[in-house]
């Protein structure tokens, strides 16, 4: 148990470039997490730009996760581990950067 609180703590603690600046992951509120969804949409293009659609859908749902859940910011949904790599926070298990 501890070292999957651990994993969450590191996750929420991760830094994403947001509103010119780095902040925690925990500390994004709902607004800043669709400014990114939609910073990430528009990246999306032809060749290896189309990777980065599905990243940009998974911010898109964690931005609709939070306003169901009424929830201020990314912390307080209690994130879990797996919803990381699909956002690009942490790597995917197995992945060169591991």
């Amino acid at each position: 148990m501890t070292d999957r609180l651990s994993e969450l703590d590191r996750i929420l603690a991760t830094t994403v470039y947001v509103d010119g600046a780095n902040r925690a992951f925990g500390e994004l509120t709902g607004e800043q997490v669709r400014a990114r969804a939609d910073e990430l949409r528009s990246a999306v293009g032809w060749g290896p730009t189309a990777r980065v659609a599905p990243v940009a859908q998974a911010w898109r749902e964690l931005s609709i996760a939070i306003e169901r859940a009424g929830a201020h910011t990314v912390s307080e949904l209690g994130v879990m581990a797996e919803l990381a790599p699909r956002l690009w926070i942490m790597p995917p298990a197995g992945g060169m950067m591991s």
